[in-house]
């Protein structure tokens, strides 16, 4: 009877050794396929709130992490900065609209340094199907409304939804996601005309891994 025990142990024993093993070599080979593809991809949704065209460096290598209460909490937020012949000429920066109606929705802002918005893209939120899920590029082009917008201060009332008196078309039966959106991304682009000034003292994305 022990023995049999022991030599189940034994079996079971080498079978997770092995099942670890396997598992290890497969992470291994797998990872760098793994992070190619999440590079192409992020470098892809840049690439669609900054021009590829408006930038000459590697965006993605030029990350940098941003703490303010204007990007809708206190966490930290990635910036990429787009610079052409060495400028700083755009940026791409992370954000939160913390009052949509179902929950914060996670963002990505792309605009230059005096208010214009390039490209505005939903990377995460819990909006309700058929209503506010039209922040959604796949859903909706309601998205690009915001390309080439411009905020020229805090006073600006067009930056609005049209039910607040501004420009931008709210949905049938669901103004506060797009009110989010509308607000987190004015808040982002007068935040994003300050960043020039600082650049110099943000901590980059891999200080902040360490």
């Amino acid at each position: 009877m022990l023995d049999t025990i022991r030599k189940n142990g034994v079996t079971l024993a080498l079978f997770a050794a092995i099942t670890t093993g396997l598992t290890a070599v497969v992470n291994t080979l797998t990872k760098p396929t793994v992070e190619h593809q999440t590079a192409l991809q992020q470098k892809s949704l840049l690439d669609q709130v900054v021009p590829a065209e408006l930038y000459d460096n590697a965006i993605q290598q030029e990350c940098y992490i941003v703490t303010d209460p204007a990007l809708g909490n206190d966490r930290p937020h990635q910036l990429f900065i787009a610079r052409k012949d060495l400028t700083p000429v755009a940026a791409a920066l992370e954000t939160t609209a913390p009052d949509g109606y179902s929950g914060a929705i996670q963002m990505l802002v792309g605009a230059d340094f005096q208010g214009k918005v390039l490209g505005v893209r939903v990377i995460e939120h819990h909006e309700t199907p058929g209503l506010g899920d039209k922040i959604e590029l796949r859903i909706s082009d309601w998205i690009n409304s915001f390309t080439s917008k411009v905020v020229r201060g805090v006073d600006d009332t067009a930056f609005a939804v049209k039910k607040d008196g501004g420009e931008f078309d709210q949905f049938t039966g669901a103004t506060i996601t797009p009110r989010a959106v509308v607000n987190a991304t004015k808040r982002t682009a007068l935040f994003m005309k300050t960043l020039p000034a600082k650049l110099s003292s943000l901590p980059d994305c891999g200080d902040a891994h360490e």
